[in-house]
Parts: structure tokens; C-alpha cells; sequence
């Protein structure tokens, strides 16, 4: 049986109740669904970002190749590598648990 989840007075509230304890006491994550919300934008925020002249005039080639604006191009190209990482990490970290469970495994 899952603890009730407590009234909150605000978000703030709410937050450090949530930084503080374990959803899953709380939570049948067993019955969850798996929720779409395509109209959704995500939130954005302006930055400065200071590129070399010849860098930035590649991109707006490539952008306008694309018939994209250079912005949106460069967020996508942000995506894939950040996607690309995360990837690497990934692959990096199961090789090290393979590599420790051949050590670990008693024969």
C-alpha cells in the first residue's frame, strides 16, 4: 500500500517534499502510462554565444543549403552530439559492469 501523498501550499513546497522522498512510496509506478503532449513547446532561454566569424558564416551556408535559420540548425546540431554523448557514456558504462562481472563472477 502506497503512503497518501501530502497537501501541498505551493510548488516550493511541493519541490522539497519531492527532492526529500522516494516517489515510489508514494507512487504505483507499476500502473503508470506513458503520456504525449504534442503541443507542447519546450521552455527556452536566450545566450551569448561567441563563434569565430568563418564558423558562423559556414553555418548560415549550410542553413540556408538546408533552407532552415541558422539557429535552428545549430540547436540540432547541438542535439545530436549532446544524443551522441550520452550514447558513449552509455556504451562506455556497460563495457565497464562487463568488464567488473568477469572479475566478480565466481567460477
Amino acid at each position: 500500500m502506497n503512503k497518501p501523498i501530502p497537501e501541498f501550499k505551493n510548488e516550493d513546497e511541493e519541490r522539497d517534499f519531492w527532492a526529500e522522498n522516494d516517489s515510489s512510496e508514494y507512487v504505483d509506478w507499476s500502473k503508470a502510462q506513458h503520456a504525449v503532449f504534442p503541443n507542447l513547446k519546450p521552455s527556452t532561454r536566450a545566450i551569448s554565444l561567441r563563434l569565430p566569424e568563418a564558423m558562423l558564416a559556414e553555418l548560415r551556408q549550410l542553413a540556408n543549403q538546408r533552407d532552415v535559420p541558422y539557429q535552428s540548425l545549430i540547436k540540432v546540431f547541438l542535439r545530436e552530439r549532446i544524443d551522441m554523448e550520452h550514447r558513449k557514456h552509455l556504451v562506455h558504462e556497460f563495457a565497464v559492469r562487463e568488464e567488473r562481472a568477469k572479475y566478480t563472477t565466481k567460477k
